[in-house]
């Protein structure tokens, strides 16, 4: 039985990852778009971390490139990075649950911090580099972020059976 309800609500998953990549290019005002959280990565943090055995580099490598088309940058620039990010959460993924929340938090900002330098790098290598400050502020935000998007997810994973 447990079974059947994990297969019939699998859907949860790919459709929370719709959710991140609309709010990901959804409209901000001018003064925040600096803020802007890493909706994608955050959800593919917690799926990782919730679902090791479903959810990996290959899922984070096809939504990077999903995202690089909605974006419009560099084709596998978004993907090289949450496939970074989530080949980290995955090997630290033994401790990061037995952390408490503020530790979890603490350990994806730096995570988020270096999926940010790679971007940097990646851009400058491009020709189109930003500001630094707008660098650090959206793994920032992602990290102050973390404890509600990692309840309610785990919260609506446990309501509908998805383990």
């Amino acid at each position: 039985m447990v079974s059947l309800a994990r297969a019939k609500n699998g859907w949860v998953v790919w459709f929370s990852f719709v959710v991140g990549l609309l709010l990901s290019v959804s409209p901000l005002p001018q003064f925040m778009e600096i803020f802007r959280p890493l909706w994608l990565a955050l959800l593919l943090a917690f799926w990782a971390l919730a679902l090791p055995h479903r959810i990996g580099m290959t899922t984070a490598w096809m939504l990077g490139l999903a995202e690089d088309v909605l974006y419009g940058t560099l084709l596998g620039q978004n993907a090289i990075i949450l496939t970074l990010i989530t080949f980290l959460v995955v090997s630290l993924q033994q401790r990061l649950r037995t952390f408490p929340m503020w530790q979890q938090s603490l350990v994806l900002l730096v995570i988020f911090g270096l999926a940010q330098l790679v971007q940097l790098w990646l851009s400058a290598l491009t020709g189109n580099r930003q500001p630094t400050l707008a660098l650090v502020l959206p793994a920032l935000v992602s990290a102050l972020l973390w404890p509600w998007v990692s309840y309610g997810m785990r919260g609506l994973s446990k309501r509908l059976s998805i383990y």
